[in-house]
């Protein structure tokens, strides 16, 4: 198992990365609940001219049928026209991929973007399914029965921490 990173040490680097890519045409979207924090600490540092996008992709993934809700949905809220644009899609740890898949099948429910691009604190590995990150601000191994899960504390400070499996 890899030392676990400081998740706020992490995120001047994905500005860095991010910044050389913005163009008129980017904008946001971040997967509840934690790349939905994630992008609300982003979207603002990018200085991005259309709102925020965010995204529950509950009702998309693969394994609703045997799983169910696991939480609370919330809403997808898109306040821009997808047809055309750059995505930055945002979610907080990569595993094997499926919630990725499940964004983007919802995501062309609003319209065909020009492109997609995902973004993620943390990578772990582990992919079921050919998807990668073309951001990334780590790459941490996790041991098997265990969990990469990004934090929020109540002033908004991000933490990464490794739990038990459900």
């Amino acid at each position: 198992m890899s030392k676990i990173p400081d998740a706020e040490i992490l995120l001047p680097k994905l500005v860095a990365e991010l910044k050389a890519r913005i163009a008129p045409a980017t904008a946001m979207i971040g997967l509840y609940t934690g790349g939905a924090w994630l992008a609300e600490r982003l979207h603002p540092l990018l200085g991005l001219k259309d709102p925020l996008g965010l995204m529950d992709v509950a009702f998309y993934r693969d394994d609703y049928a045997q799983q169910g809700l696991k939480h609370d949905p919330k809403r997808t809220k898109i306040p821009f026209d997808v047809e055309g644009r750059e995505i930055l899609l945002v979610d907080d740890v990569l595993y094997t991929g499926r919630t990725v898949r499940a964004a983007m099948n919802e995501l062309f429910d609003y319209g065909r973007p020009k492109s997609i691009s995902l973004v993620v604190l943390a990578d772990r590995g582990g992919r079921q399914l050919p998807i990668g990150a073309q951001y990334c601000g780590a790459q941490v191994e996790v041991a098997e029965g265990m969990r990469l899960r990004l934090k929020r504390t109540a002033s908004g400070k991000l933490s990464l921490e490794i739990e038990r499996a459900e």
